[in-house]
């Protein structure tokens, strides 16, 4: 039975957001209610990965969480693939490894999970789909560019990068609209002034987003040619990346 996220319901000391154990338990549900149309964006990233997935290759999702994207572009393909999931939380790998073993998927597809710190130098192997869905707003600005040029460099000839992220507006007007929309969705999911303000400032130092320009500009610098938006509401984008 999925738990109901409240982390942060009655007044307390908040501190910087975790992925610990405690988020772990309530993710699934905190996600589905924080991210709008996250249904449909882990849909359309299946979809999209069973274009440019090469029979033979690895599929990476890098910020796997507790394993959902797995098991979406896992349902969306025809036949086996190798599956890479990546995070720096024990706690999500650990639930990523347990969901993944209890869908119809496990012996469809294989599936591996790698304790990665997206901040350092790591290897990708073999890869004709990468995914970072949520993650990249987590990677601290100085090293996003080194990943991306990671992710690029590593992809084989007519692979994707598929990316969903918050972005904020260049038009201060717009940003601050589109915030205020924001939370009214999240008031809608449930949560209350007092959770969304915490959770605010457990985010503050933790995620941030660029513009919507800026991260086009970090994958062109990073050698992908082609970038187009698949997914927008108000500050959340999908974006698709090919060399």
């Amino acid at each position: 039975m999925k738990k109901k996220d409240d982390l942060f319901e009655g007044k307390k000391k908040v501190g910087d957001f975790r992925f610990d154990s405690n988020t772990a338990i309530v993710f699934d549900d905190m996600v589905k209610r924080s991210v709008p149309f996250y249904t449909e964006i882990q849909r359309m990233i299946g979809e999209i990965a069973r274009e440019f997935y090469i029979p033979g290759s690895n599929i990476y999702d890098l910020g796997c969480s507790t394993g959902t994207t797995l098991i979406n572009v896992a349902n969306s393909l025809d036949g086996p693939a190798k599956f890479v999931g990546c995070d720096n939380s024990r706690p999500m790998l650990k639930k990523a490894k347990t969901k993944v073993n209890n869908s119809k998927f496990a012996c469809a597809h294989t599936f591996e999970y790698q304790m990665v710190d997206l901040n350092e130098n790591f290897k990708l192997k073999n890869a004709s789909v990468v995914i970072m869905c949520l993650t990249m707003q987590f990677v601290r600005p100085i090293h996003r560019g080194r990943l991306a040029e990671i992710i690029s460099e590593s992809l084989l000839p007519k692979g994707a990068f598929i990316i969903v992220e918050k972005v904020v507006c260049s038009s201060s007007i717009f940003n601050r609209m589109f915030i205020d929309f924001y939370l009214s969705f999240k008031k809608r999911k449930g949560y209350s002034d007092l959770e969304i303000a915490q959770k605010r400032e457990a985010l503050e130092n933790i995620l941030i987003p660029y513009r919507l320009e800026e991260n086009i500009k970090l994958f062109r610098n990073a050698g992908f040619q082609n970038i187009e938006i698949f997914f927008k509401w108000y500050n959340w984008v999908g974006l698709l990346a090919i060399k």
